[in-house]
C-alpha cells in the first residue's frame, strides 16, 4: 500500500513540477531578484528595517492603505449585493433566459479591462450619456459628477469584478440540492422563512469565497482607479507605480509592494482555508 501511495506522488510530481518550475523562472525569480535589487541600495539590514518602517507609517501610504481597504470593501459589498440574485436566478433557472443571462455576465469578461474603463468613462462623463439622459428627462439641472470620483471607481470596479463574485456564487448555488426548499414550503414554511433558514446558510460557504477573491483582487487594482480616480483617490497600488515612474524611488516602490504581496498572501490564505473546491463543485 505505501509503494503504491509513494507511486501516485511521484506520478502527480512529474505533471505539476514543469508548471511549478514555469511559475519560479517567470514569476517568484524575477521578484525576489527585484527586491534584492532595490532594497541593496539602502544599506544594512537595521538601515533597511528603519527604512521601510518611515515608508510604512507615512501619511502618503497610511492614506493610500484607508483607501485602498475602503474601496475594496465598498466594492466587494456593492458586488455581492448585485451577484447574489443573478447568481440565484441562474442556479434555479434553465433555457433561453439562463443562457442570456450569463452570456451577459460572461461576455465582457473576455473584454480587455481597459476597453471596459474608457466606455464607463464615456458614460459617465459630463457631457456622457448618463448624464445627457438625465438632464434630458428633468431629473437634474446640470451633470453630476460620477467622473474622477470614488463613486466612479466604485463604478467600473464593480463592472469589472461582477463576473468573479457571479460564477463563484452560481457554483456554490448549484451544488444545493432543490428539494430542500420544496420540502420547507410543503411543511408550510414561507418562502422567505425557507430563503433564510435553509438556502442562504448553504450558500454562505460561496458567499466568503467569492467576497475574499473580490477583496484580494480589489487591493491590488490599478487600471480603473487610476482613470476613473481623482487626485484624493490614490489606492496603494497606483503610489507604487508613482513611486517608480515619477519619483524613482525604488526601494520605496519595493517595501510597498512587499506590504501589498504579504497582505494578498495572507488573504489567500485565508481563502484556501474557508473555501473547499470540491463542495462548491458539489463532490
Amino acid at each position: 500500500m505505501t509503494v503504491k501511495k509513494s507511486r501516485k506522488f511521484s506520478d502527480a510530481t512529474v505533471f505539476i513540477l514543469p508548471a511549478v518550475l514555469l511559475l519560479a523562472l517567470v514569476f517568484v525569480g524575477p521578484l525576489i531578484w527585484f527586491f534584492i535589487q532595490a532594497l541593496a541600495s539602502v544599506g544594512t539590514p537595521a538601515e533597511m528595517l528603519s527604512y521601510a518602517w518611515t515608508i510604512i507609517t507615512s501619511k502618503a501610504v497610511v492614506t493610500a492603505l484607508m483607501t485602498t481597504n475602503w474601496i475594496s470593501l465598498m466594492v466587494t459589498l456593492l458586488v455581492l449585493l448585485i451577484s447574489y440574485p443573478l447568481a440565484c436566478y441562474l442556479a434555479n433557472n434553465q433555457g433561453m433566459r439562463f443562457t442570456l443571462v450569463l452570456f451577459c455576465i460572461v461576455v465582457p469578461y473576455f473584454t480587455s479591462i481597459i476597453v471596459r474603463t474608457y466606455s464607463w468613462m464615456v458614460l459617465l462623463g459630463r457631457n456622457g450619456i448618463i448624464n445627457q439622459v438625465l438632464l434630458y428627462l428633468g431629473v437634474i439641472n446640470e451633470p453630476l459628477a460620477l467622473l474622477y470620483t470614488k463613486t466612479g471607481i466604485l463604478i467600473g470596479m464593480v463592472y469589472v469584478l461582477l463576473p468573479y463574485m457571479v460564477l463563484t456564487l452560481f457554483a456554490t448555488m448549484k451544488a444545493i440540492d432543490p428539494s430542500l426548499m420544496r420540502a420547507a414550503r410543503g411543511l408550510g414554511a414561507s418562502g422567505f422563512y425557507a430563503f433564510t433558514r435553509i438556502y442562504f446558510p448553504l450558500s454562505v460557504h460561496g458567499v466568503v469565497s467569492g467576497s475574499l477573491i473580490v477583496f484580494i483582487l480589489s487591493i491590488g487594482f490599478f487600471i480603473t482607479p487610476a482613470l476613473m480616480g481623482g487626485p484624493s483617490d490614490v489606492m496603494i497600488a497606483m503610489l507604487i507605480e508613482r513611486s517608480v515612474e515619477i519619483m524613482f524611488d525604488w526601494s520605496g516602490a519595493a517595501i510597498m509592494s512587499l506590504l501589498l504581496l504579504f497582505a494578498t498572501l495572507v488573504l489567500y490564505g485565508i481563502y484556501y482555508r474557508v473555501t473547499d473546491v470540491r463542495r462548491m463543485m458539489g463532490a
